[in-house]
């Protein structure tokens, strides 16, 4: 399975026609990746994770920006081309690197900024959609990761004071939201004005932002830090460790686990400098 939306992935070939001259690649099952006509079940002859096009490219067309596999455009999973803005060439040289790093099986977890790319296409191009997903998400606060605070250990208490206090002051300070710190988990809820008042800071997030915002508040569990990253308040590694707060102080305590805390260091890193690309207008 693919992230963020991302399903199988499909190599197949119509019945009688080469494989040179018909190769295609399916996220989503009865949608096209590439351009081509709609894809069906009587002309799916294999499935397979595996590479199948030779050559990656990016194509500056009239509308936008194209990514292509053997000069066929990369579509979303609901069917749409993926076409970025003449100012997203750094997005789309990161995608078109995605493709180009995927040998010889398909990693699904190493098209992260495919997946996000498609997520704003298919899913924040319009402001009713965006609307939707904003209500949902600013709920986040009621659990975010930097309001429940503990008195104990020592390691602890130093990593939420270095990490989450500067936070929330400059809610306070630039957006005028008072959060409340908890120090339970159970029946908490920040304030109907706070919410409102933060509600109004991504009113006019644009659909890249509201893509980059969704899936930082889902790598950290924290709404406070992904209105940081996409407000440039953090970056990715300041981010990460704001995230991690609770993680780091037990790897200073009793030290890393491997194949543990060293993946998780990776994970959340790739997470939120996608979002972080995604904003780039270079």
């Amino acid at each position: 399975m693919l992230s963020v939306g991302f399903h199988h992935v499909k190599a197949f070939r119509p019945l009688g026609v080469s494989k040179l001259r018909y190769t295609s690649l399916q996220i989503r099952l009865n949608s096209s990746l590439l351009d081509g006509p709609p894809v069906t079940e009587t002309n799916r002859a294999e499935a397979t994770m595996k590479r199948f096009w030779k050559t990656v490219g990016i194509e500056d067309r009239k509308e936008g920006i194209a990514i292509t596999l053997d000069k066929r455009a990369l579509k979303t999973p609901s069917g749409h081309t993926l076409l970025l803005p003449h100012n997203k060439r750094l997005v789309a040289t990161l995608i078109a690197t995605e493709w180009e790093n995927q040998r010889i099986v398909l990693k699904p977890h190493a098209l992260p900024m495919t997946s996000l790319a498609s997520r704003a296409i298919d899913n924040f191009a319009d402001s009713e959609s965006r609307k939707n997903v904003r209500q949902s998400l600013i709920q986040y606060l009621d659990t975010d990761t930097i309001c429940f605070y503990q008195d104990y250990p020592p390691p602890l208490i130093r990593q939420q004071e270095t990490h989450w206090d500067p936070l929330f002051a400059w809610v306070e300070e630039n957006f005028g939201a008072k959060l409340v710190k908890f120090t339970s988990i159970l029946s908490n809820s920040q304030s109907e004005e706070s919410k409102k008042k933060l509600s109004l800071v991504i009113d006019d997030f644009n659909q890249w932002e509201m893509a980059a915002l969704e899936r930082a508040i889902h790598a950290t569990k924290s709404f406070v830090i992904a209105l940081a990253l996409v407000k440039r308040r953090l970056n990715v590694d300041q981010a990460s460790d704001a995230a991690g707060v609770e993680v780091n102080s037990q790897i200073e305590r009793w030290g890393e686990v491997e194949d543990t805390h060293d993946v998780d260091f990776h994970d959340i890193r790739r997470q939120l400098g996608s979002a972080a690309s995604l904003l780039s207008a270079a």
